[in-house]
C-alpha cells in the first residue's frame, strides 16, 4: 500500500498535505519519506512504523550503542552507505539487516549478492534514517581511529624510505625499530586490543594474507573478522607486539611465545602471544587473559547439583587423582582453577605446573614449564615432590612418563589435579591404559573423572520462551525420562513427570547487555564419573568402555546431554547449543 494513502487513511496526514508532498517529489526527485521529514509533517518514528505496515516489513527500534562492531562489519561500509542498509544483529549464523528503503529493488539485489558471496542467511527489518546515520557514525569512529593511525604510519614509512634510500617497505632496520615504538603502530595495536577486551573476545588473530592483513576476534567460541589492514604494515604490527611480549624481533623463521600485561579500560589485562611463520609473514595469535573471566565459582561455571557434590567429595579426599577431560578450549583449566581456589588454605601447600601460567592465584606456588631447556611436566613433577606439597596441579597429562608420575604422586599421599583429552568421562580409563599406566594402579588412584564442553549462555535480559517443536519436545522428554533411577531426585521438581507437549524452550533475542547477540558468556555442560568399588573392579578386569558407562549411569551418573537438557529447560542455553556439542 502507498505510504501517503495509508497516512491519509489514518488521518495522520491531510489530503492537501499529501498532494503537496507528491508535487515536491516530482520537482525534487526525493522520496516521500524524505519530503515528509524535511517539511516536519510527521514524526520520524511514527512515519516508519506506518511504512513498515504499508510494506508488511517488521519495524525495529534500535539503540545504536547496542550493535557491536563485529556485527556492523559483516557488510562492507561502502555497500552499507550506498544502499542504506546495515547489519543490526546476528543469531545462529543469520543476519538481521536494517534497511531504510527495503522497497528498493537494487538494494535487495545487492543484499542477495552479498549473502551469496559471504554465505549468510538474513531477514530484513525497517529502521529509521536517524538510526542508520548513528550506526554509520559508530562504525566510522573505529575506522577513523585505524585510518588515522594508518596515515601516520604511512608517513613514517615514507620518511624511513627517504632516509634509507630504498623503495621497499619490507625491510626493518634501526629506523624501522624506532617506528614500531612510536605513536602510529602503538595506536593501532592499542585499538585492536581495546576492542578485543571491550567485546569480551577470548582471542585475537592477526593474519597476513597475500594482499592484506586480516584481524579476527573470537567471541563466544567463534571467530569473526573485524578489520582488514594493508599488507605493508604487517611487519610493523608484528614487531610492535613482539616488543611488548619480549620476543626476538629479528627471528621470523620459527614460532615464538611471549606474554605482556597492560591496562585496558582501567583493568589490568594479560595477553599471551604466539607467533607462527607463514609464506606471507608471521601470524600472531593473542589470548586475552582477563582475571574476571577466570575466577568463577562452580555455579558460575555451570557445575551444580550431583556433579558439584561429586567434585567436592573427591577434592576433600586426603589423596587421589582428579582428571578433567575435554577438547582444547573447553574450559578445563578454568574448572581446575575453581577446584584449586576451593582448596586454597593456609594449612596446605599447593604447587602447580602449567604451560603457560594463565592466571595467578595468591597462595598457590605456580611454575611454568620450559620444555626447550628440559623443564617439562615430567621433570617438574619430580621436583615438586621435593617441595612438600599437599595438592599438586599438572596442566596436562601429555605423555606416558607424565601419566605414570601423576599416578605415583597420587599414590604417595597427594591430591593431584590434571587434564586429559578424551571425548567423555569414561574415556579417561582407557586413555590412561593407552599411556601404559598399570591397570591395577588406576582404580587405586583415580577418584573422579570429569568431562565437559562449553556452550553459549543465554542473555538473562532478553531471552524469550517459546513452545518447542514436537521433535525437540520428544527428544527432551526422552532424555529426562532416561535419567538413572538413583539420579531422578536431582531433576528439578517442575520437570519431573513433564509431558512432551508441555515443554517450552528459550531462544536468543539480543539487547544492549549482550551486544545484540542474544548470548552472554559461556557455561560448562558436564558429566562426572565417580570411581566406585564396582567401577574400579570393572577397570581391573578390562571391561569395555560401554559397559563401564552403563554401570556408571546405573549408579547415578548423568551424561553431558542430560545435564544440557536441564540447562535448556532452565533457560540457561538453547537446544541447538546442546545438540552441537553432544552430537554422536
Amino acid at each position: 500500500m502507498d505510504i501517503l494513502k495509508l497516512l491519509v487513511a489514518k488521518h495522520l496526514l491531510s489530503k492537501e498535505q499529501a498532494d503537496q508532498v507528491k508535487t515536491e517529489m516530482e520537482t525534487s526527485g526525493d522520496r516521500a519519506e524524505e519530503v515528509l521529514l524535511t517539511k516536519h509533517l510527521i514524526d520520524e518514528e511514527l512515519l516508519f512504523q506506518n511504512k513498515a505496515e504499508a510494506l508488511n516489513v517488521f519495524y525495529k527500534r534500535i539503540n545504536p550503542d547496542e550493535v557491536p562492531l563485529k556485527v556492523l562489519e559483516l557488510i562492507p561500509v561502502d555497500s552499507a552507505k550506498y544502499y542504506r542498509m546495515v547489519p543490526v544483529a546476528k543469531e545462529d549464523g543469520s543476519l538481521e539487516i536494517g534497511m531504510v528503503y527495503p522497497e528498493d529493488t537494487q538494494a535487495q539485489e545487492a543484499l542477495q549478492f552479498l549473502a551469496r558471496g559471504s554465505s549468510f542467511s538474513y531477514r530484513v527489518v525497517l529502521i529509521t534514517p536517524t538510526i542508520f546515520d548513528r550506526l554509520m557514525h559508530q562504525y566510522r569512529n573505529l575506522q577513523s581511529e585505524v585510518k588515522k593511525a594508518l596515515e601516520e604510519l604511512d608517513e613514517e614509512l615514507k620518511q624511513q624510505d627517504k632516509k634509507a634510500g630504498v623503495g621497499s617497505r619490507a625491510r626493518m632496520g634501526e629506523e624501522g625499530n624506532r617506528i614500531v615504538e612510536e605513536a602510529p603502530v602503538t595506536k593501532m595495536v592499542a585499538v585492536i586490543l581495546r576492542n578485543a577486551v571491550e567485546g569480551d573476545a577470548s582471542d585475537v588473530h592477526i593474519e597476513p594474507l597475500q594482499d592484506k592483513v586480516r584481524v579476527r576476534f573470537r567471541f563466544l567460541g567463534e571467530l569473526h573478522s573485524s578489520l582488514f589492514l594493508p599488507i605493508k604494515i604487517q611487519q610493523a604490527i608484528v614487531a610492535r607486539i613482539k616488543i611488548l611480549a619480549s620476543m626476538k624481533i629479528d627471528e621470523t623463521r620459527i614460532p615464538q611465545d611471549g606474554r605482556f600485561s597492560t591496562q585496558v579500560g582501567g583493568r589490568n589485562i594479560d595477553f599471551r602471544v604466539a607467533t607462527f611463520p607463514t609464506p606471507f609473514g608471521e601470524k600472531i595469535a593473542i589470548r586475552v587473559l582477563d582475571p574476571k573471566s577466570a575466577f568463577k565459582d562452580f555455579e558460575d561455571l555451570g557445575i551444580s547439583g550431583a556433579n558439584l557434590a561429586r567434585i567436592k567429595k573427591a577434592s576433600k579426599r586426603p589423596f587421589g587423582l582428579i582428571l578433567v577431560s575435554g577438547p582444547t578450549g573447553s574450559g578445563k583449566s578454568t574448572t581446575l582453577y575453581a577446584v584449586l581456589r576451593s582448596l586454597n588454605k593456609e594449612s596446605v601447600n599447593i604447587v602447580s605446573l602449567e604451560d603457560p601460567v594463565e592466571y595467578f592465584i595468591e597462595g598457590v606456588n605456580q611454575s611454568q614449564i620450559h620444555p626447550d631447556i628440559g623443564y617439562d611436566f615430567a621433570s617438574g613433577l619430580r621436583q615438586i615432590l621435593r617441595q612438600d606439597p599437599n595438592i599438586i596441579m599438572v596442566g596436562e597429562v601429555r605423555d606416558n612418563e607424565t601419566a605414570k608420575l601423576v599416578i605415583h604422586a597420587a599414590l604417595t599421599g597427594h591430591v593431584v589435579l590434571s587434564t586429559l583429552h578424551t571425548n567423555n568421562s569414561v574415556g579417561v580409563i582407557p586413555r590412561l591404559l593407552d599411556m601404559e599406566v598399570d591397570k591395577y594402579l588406576i582404580p587405586a588412584t583415580l577418584v573422579l573423572a570429569l568431562a565437559q564442553r562449553l556452550v553459549r549462555r543465554l542473555c538473562d535480559k532478553c531471552k524469550e520462551k517459546k513452545k518447542a517443536e514436537p521433535a525437540i519436545q520428544e527428544m527432551i522428554a526422552r532424555e529426562i525420562a532416561n535419567f538413572p533411577e538413583s539420579a531422578k531426585n536431582t531433576i528439578p521438581p517442575q520437570y519431573q513427570g513433564m509431558k512432551a507437549q508441555d515443554i517450552e524452550t528459550y531462544h536468543a533475542v539480543g539487547c544492549k547487555e549482550c551486544g545484540s547477540s542474544g548470548f552472554s558468556g559461556r557455561i560448562a555442560v558436564v558429566e562426572t564419573l565417580e570411581i566406585t568399588e564396582e567401577i574400579a573392579q570393572m577397570a581391573l578386569t578390562g571391561a569395555p568402555e560401554a559397559k563401564i558407562a552403563q554401570k556408571a549411569q546405573e549408579q547415578g551418573m548423568t551424561t553431558m546431554r542430560q545435564d544440557g537438557m536441564i540447562k535448556v529447560l532452565d533457560g540457561v542455553t538453547t537446544i541447538e547449543e546442546i545438540l552441537r556439542i553432544t552430537a554422536e
